[in-house]
């Protein structure tokens, strides 16, 4: 009886094992839609990670460019200002030269040094000329009113002919280079 039993599979069995089927299939179809959403967000939040990371590295693209830009523009300012005052120290040594040139123009000309003084002449023009081709001006003072950023007083005097705070005398003359001053001209202004 017992062979009889193994081999005879009774409808209950059968409805059993087909039961048993179908709830691992609804588990593995379970499983697999579980796993399908997990994947969905696990690419969802990939791609946000990948979102962020994009915009952060583009700002710090943008701000590499403003940063190049502005070093350019520096760059360019700093140029431009050094060739515009290349020639600032040579002219800063040239100023006493051309002092003692103009001191050597204030001797009272004769027959005797008259040629000599000539010479001196077209040497402190020539002189004035290659300065003038640089950019470099005289200040002017006398009579002009008093500016503490291009002359140097070191004298006060009372004299009615010129305004209050007015130039009188220029004792050393000032230059500019283009817009800047190289030496104040040293005066006598009006009290």
């Amino acid at each position: 009886m017992e062979e009889h039993d193994r081999d005879t599979v009774t409808e209950e069995d059968v409805n059993k094992n087909d039961e048993s089927e179908h709830i691992e299939v609804i588990d593995s179809e379970e499983k697999t839609v579980g796993s399908e959403e997990e994947n969905l967000d696990s690419q969802e939040t990939v791609i946000a990670e990948l979102k962020q990371e994009k915009d952060e590295t583009q700002q710090r693209l943008l701000r590499l460019q403003a940063e190049f830009d502005n070093f350019k523009k520096r760059s360019q300012k700093e140029k431009e200002a050094t060739n515009k005052y290349k020639s600032q120290d040579l002219v800063s040594e040239l100023l006493p030269a051309l002092d003692n040139f103009e001191r050597a123009l204030q001797v009272e000309v004769s027959e005797s040094n008259s040629s000599l003084i000539e010479g001196i002449t077209m040497v402190y023009q020539q002189l004035k000329d290659a300065l003038t081709s640089q950019g470099i001006e005289e200040i002017e003072t006398k009579g002009k009113p008093f500016d503490p950023n291009l002359h140097h007083a070191v004298m006060q005097v009372e004299d009615e002919e010129f305004e209050t705070n007015t130039v009188v005398e220029e004792l050393q003359k000032g230059y500019l280079l283009k817009d800047r001053v190289i030496r104040a001209a040293m005066v006598k202004v009006n009290k």
